[in-house]
């Protein structure tokens, strides 16, 4: 496991530059590029707003519906610790979302105890990478619920 853990904090630098391409093109198409990817789950992004820095950023991640509301998944591809923008959120929780062309203003909360346990099985259906990434963190992977305001 701790080789594993290893590799995945010596990727990051590439898979953040990845997902920098990924973030520019979509928000430079308005949705038409990025949004839905082949073989891919759907993306949104997400803006927020830098917990100490203050530096707004955004974040091209898979989400899934869950009613009105939408639910991203807080993974960081399995690594030990919470992703920057979980923590941006905790500090900033109103912010923004554009899922295709669409921009909808949001709130995001942590999905609790319950809500977590009905959820995380849509999150692994969306996506099944996340249910190895939950047996190779210590961590409980968080679920984050963003509801429109």
């Amino acid at each position: 496991m701790r080789d594993v853990n290893a590799l995945v904090d010596r990727m990051w630098p590439v898979i953040n530059r990845l997902m920098d391409g990924h973030r520019i093109a979509y928000r430079a198409t308005g949705g038409l590029i990025g949004h839905r990817l082949p073989g891919a789950p759907p993306f949104l992004l997400l803006d927020h707003v830098g917990a100490k820095s203050g530096r707004r950023r955004t974040a091209a991640l898979v989400y899934f519906r869950d009613g009105d509301d939408v639910v991203i998944v807080a993974s960081k591809g399995g690594h030990p610790r919470h992703p920057g923008w979980f923590h941006n959120l905790r500090a900033h929780p109103e912010t923004t979302i554009q899922i295709g062309s669409r921009r909808i203003p949001v709130r995001a909360r942590v999905a609790t105890p319950a809500q977590r346990q009905r959820l995380w099985p849509k999150a692994v259906a969306t996506y099944g990478g996340y249910r190895d990434y939950q047996e190779r963190t210590e961590r409980e992977i968080p679920l984050v619920i963003l509801e429109p305001r």
